[in-house]
C-alpha cells in the first residue's frame, strides 16, 4: 500500500493548521490586537514563526494575492487562511475574529482622543508609537526580502524593480494603482520569460 508523499491534514506529519472555528477566531484576534499602526510584521510572525500554519514561501505568495485584491491586505488573507482549513464559515470566523475586538476598541479610542487629543502627551504618545511602526514594517520587509534569494529573477532585477517603485510613488508621488499595474506586470513577464526560457 503507497502513501500519499503530502499527509492529510490531521495525520502524523501533517502541518500545523487551527483546529477549530474557535482557535482560529482567537487567533486572529489575537493577531489584530498586535497589529496597531501596521501588521505584516505580526501576521509574519505568528502565521509563519509562531503557529506555522504557513511556510515563508506560501506567506509570501498568499501575501503577495492579498495585496493585487480590493480591500485591505490582512484581511484578504484571513479570508484566503479561514477559507483554505474551514471554507466559507471559516473565511467569516477569521474576518471576524480580525474586527471584532479591535473595531470595538479603535471606537474606544476615538471617544478618548477626542477628549484628550489637545494633550501633549497624547500626541507625543502617537508620535512614539508611529516610530515603533515604521520599525515593525521595516523589519518584515527585511526577512520577506529574504525570499528574493530563491527568485527566479536576478538579485540585481529585483533590487532595481523596488527601487524603480519607491521613486515612483515616495518622490515622483505617481498613483500606486499605476505603479503596481505597471511594474507589478513587468516584473511578472520578466519572471515568466526567465522561467519558460
Amino acid at each position: 500500500m503507497t502513501t500519499s508523499p503530502h499527509p492529510l491534514p490531521g495525520e502524523p506529519g501533517s502541518p500545523p493548521r487551527p483546529q477549530s472555528l474557535s482557535d482560529l477566531f482567537i487567533s486572529f484576534t489575537l493577531l489584530a490586537l498586535q497589529g496597531f499602526g501596521g501588521v505584516l510584521a505580526v501576521v509574519q510572525r505568528e502565521l509563519v514563526e509562531r503557529k506555522r500554519w504557513l511556510t515563508q514561501e506560501e506567506f509570501i505568495e498568499d501575501w503577495a494575492v492579498a495585496q493585487i485584491m480590493p480591500g485591505p491586505n490582512v484581511v484578504n488573507l484571513s479570508l484566503m487562511i479561514g477559507g483554505r482549513y474551514f471554507g466559507l464559515p471559516g473565511a467569516m470566523t477569521a474576518l471576524a475574529g480580525l474586527l471584532a475586538l479591535p473595531l470595538v476598541l479603535v471606537l474606544t479610542l476615538a471617544v478618548l482622543h477626542d477628549r484628550f487629543a489637545d494633550s501633549p502627551q497624547v500626541a507625543g504618545a502617537l508620535r512614539g508609537m508611529a516610530a515603533v511602526s515604521a520599525g515593525l514594517i521595516g523589519v518584515a520587509g527585511l526577512r520577506l526580502a529574504a525570499a528574493l534569494k530563491r527568485s527566479p529573477l536576478p538579485m540585481s532585477w529585483c533590487l532595481a524593480i523596488a527601487a524603480l517603485g519607491f521613486v515612483l510613488v515616495a518622490l515622483l508621488k505617481c498613483p500606486l494603482l499605476y505603479v503596481l499595474l505597471g511594474l507589478g506586470g513587468l516584473g511578472c513577464v520578466l519572471t515568466w520569460r526567465r522561467l519558460t526560457s
